[in-house]
């Protein structure tokens, strides 16, 4: 890990908020800037960026020296994933400690090389796998991601007192699924509200890295394992996850990995 330079959690209090196809799309568009970049699928109950690349079924990652693992390399980015490890059909039933030493393998027992970025796919909640990652990793820093709707900004607020009780900077906050624009007749509608996203960067006093559009062809591209920066470069939604990107790097400027794991204490003040 000593060879990573950035570290960065990809996180939201709530699933269904688009975060994996956030995540998949923003190291793709930080890719597309020259920089080395990995993809960690923390998600070991419900892992899906295999399909999001398009990574065959069955793909299994090699070992070298029968310790460490080589990740698959998929679009330019090294990847590490539970779906490289186990079938798709294959249900995770592990408790939290289980879970958290899976992702901690995956993180510290897999072959990165040199890297700018590495981004972490975390999966939702604010539970056994965040808290084991925020001690075990020396995180540059997180990105909250949330569609503008009051429910998902309640959870996304305990995403970023979570950060902060563990000492993580948070980066910035993407707001996902903002505005919807008809292909037929050009009408955009705030189906799940309107700034929400702004509201909550003013609230914590971080960046609104970007405001992503509701877009039918994000998710036909992500399905099909081209996701959108790829498939189609010049659309709006891609131009969207570059400017995404552009914001994280200036971002990451101000903002140095701790040296030291945090001590974790959570309590009810």
């Amino acid at each position: 890990m000593q060879a990573v330079k950035h570290i960065i959690a990809i996180a939201s209090g709530k699933g269904g908020v688009g975060k994996s196809t956030t995540a998949v799309n923003l190291a793709l568009a930080l890719r597309s800037t020259g920089a080395r970049v990995g993809l960690l699928d923390a998600d070991i109950y419900g892992p899906s960026i295999a399909l999001m690349l398009g990574v065959a079924d069955g793909t299994r990652p090699d070992s070298s020296d029968g310790k460490t693992l080589t990740p698959i390399s998929a679009h330019g980015l090294q990847s590490m994933s539970m779906a490289y490890l186990a079938s798709e059909r294959t249900p995770m039933v592990w408790r939290g400690p289980m879970a958290g030493g899976a992702l901690i393998q995956m993180l510290e027992q897999t072959n990165w090389g040199e890297l700018d970025y590495l981004l972490i796919d975390m999966p939702p909640g604010t539970g056994d796998i965040q808290l084991t990652l925020s001690q075990k990793a020396a995180l540059s820093g997180a990105v909250i991601v949330t569609t503008p709707q009051d429910i998902a900004l309640l959870d996304a607020r305990k995403g970023i007192e979570m950060f902060r009780k563990v000492s993580v900077p948070v980066l910035g906050v993407i707001e996902n699924m903002s505005m919807h624009t008809c292909s037929k007749c050009g009408h955009s509608e705030s189906i799940f509200g309107a700034d929400g996203g702004q509201r909550i960067s003013k609230e914590y006093s971080v960046e609104l890295l970007a405001s992503l559009p509701l877009d039918r062809v994000i998710r036909e591209n992500t399905d099909a394992g081209t996701p959108v920066v790829l498939s189609e470069p010049t659309s709006e939604a891609a131009k969207a996850f570059a400017g995404a990107a552009l914001a994280l790097q200036h971002a990451l400027e101000g903002s140095e990995p701790s040296e030291d794991f945090p001590t974790i204490s959570i309590s009810d003040d």
